[in-house]
């Protein structure tokens, strides 16, 4: 921080048909690479037909005083666009996953940066930001969609603040969004359409949606699997990495590195797919090309699952639908939430209990049924009991 400078400033007429008194000064502001500068700032405090001088210098020091008794600190005078170009994409981007790189710069290109990247960091408020989610909200955006560029504006402005570029408070922390309103419905497979979906796909996407449906990882974790991360005699199976657009790199989260069993069916069905497979390249993937490269998700939806869902009668399946599947029928196999947690690679218990699993209407009429049994049996019996004790006797008078 700058050296504070007591300052009277400079008063002066300006103008010659209509002249104003002017108040010249200097003001502290941070550059774009961070460092202090320090400019010449002017304001007009009347017009000199209407103000005297020693009136135009009481005004002169009102409006100075904030500044003489430390109350100004200095603001930055680069916009949240050439932040984020010059300092944010530079230094922050090298360090996340592609997945989210990707993310971040559509984010930025097709909402924050058109909507607030001519503006200066110091000038976007709260007020600014809540606006800006509300616009994005009514024009029919999801609420995750939502949230996640609140992220994006809080780590922004979270970065300007530590690297110096920025000093006031976190504007984006003020955001409130809206009511969270699912958009799209969700669903799962049901038992029959599991089976027809594996009798109607061709390997290797048969196996991989076995192994979706029966250990509920990833689609880029199943196209990073090498034989060496099955253990095929105890029955276990190693999450060590992730596939993205055929770029190999760590799970999701920290989480998402994980050992979990194999059903014996599952242990089967790799054996089977395995045969004559287990030296194929030395990279040892699972599921690879005639070019012993991966697979690309997308593509293998395209193609191959989505056909498959249509024939099923669920045009909305996708490689989420598998994994949510498998956390709905987890639980009601009877894993805890905490085993689907695990089992999933959540790093929050929250997403697995309000993201992945949805109820059964089959077994919410059964709970209902045993409820209304139970409940309906105890009043039965205490009218019972109430029918054949003894009368009371009278009260003494």
């Amino acid at each position: 921080m700058a050296r504070r400078r007591y300052q009277n400033g400079h008063i002066r007429k300006r103008g010659k048909r209509n002249p104003v008194w002017e108040l010249l000064w200097r003001e502290d502001f941070i550059e774009e690479n961070g460092t202090i500068g320090r400019r010449l700032l002017s304001k007009v405090l009347g017009a000199v037909r209407e103000l005297t001088r020693r009136q135009a210098r009481k005004l002169a020091e009102e409006h100075l005083r904030p500044l003489n008794l430390g109350r100004v600190v200095p603001q930055s005078i680069v916009t949240l666009g050439q932040f984020v170009e010059t300092h944010f994409v530079p230094n922050v981007f090298p360090v996340l996953k592609p997945s989210s790189r990707e993310r971040y710069r559509r984010t930025l290109d097709n909402h924050i940066l058109p909507a607030l990247g001519s503006r200066r960091l110091s000038d976007i408020g709260t007020l600014d930001l809540q606006r800006f989610i509300l616009q994005k909200s009514q024009a029919g955006l999801s609420w995750a969609c939502i949230d996640h560029y609140r992220h994006l504006l809080s780590k922004i402005f979270s970065m300007a603040k530590k690297w110096g570029c920025f000093t006031g408070e976190n504007p984006a922390r003020g955001i409130e969004l809206p009511e969270k309103k699912a958009v799209r419905e969700k669903h799962v497979l049901q038992p029959d359409q599991i089976s027809r979906l594996l009798s109607i796909l061709e390997e290797p996407v048969r196996t991989m949606a076995l192994v979706a449906i029966l250990t509920g990882l990833r689609i880029g974790e199943i196209l990073a699997l090498r034989w060496q991360d099955l253990d095929l005699v105890s029955g276990q199976l190693r999450v060590e990495q992730a596939c993205y657009r055929g770029l190999m790199g760590s799970p999701k989260t920290p989480n998402s590195r994980r050992v979990l069993p194999l059903p014996g069916a599952l242990v089967e069905g790799l054996k089977s797919y395995g045969a004559g497979k287990l030296s194929s390249t030395s990279e040892g993937l699972l599921f690879q090309t005639r070019r012993g490269k991966p697979f690309g998700g997308s593509n293998l939806l395209d193609r191959y699952l989505k056909p498959a869902g249509r024939a099923i009668g669920a045009p909305w399946l996708n490689w989420h639908t598998l994994r949510r599947t498998h956390a709905t029928y987890f639980q009601l196999a009877g894993g805890s939430i905490k085993d689907a947690q695990a089992q999933l690679g959540h790093s929050n218990l929250s997403t697995t209990l309000e993201i992945y699993t949805l109820p059964i209407p089959a077994q919410q009429r059964a709970a209902v049924d045993k409820l209304s049994q139970l409940l309906l049996t105890t009043v039965d019996e205490q009218d019972q009991l109430a029918s054949e004790a003894p009368p009371a006797a009278p009260p003494i008078q």
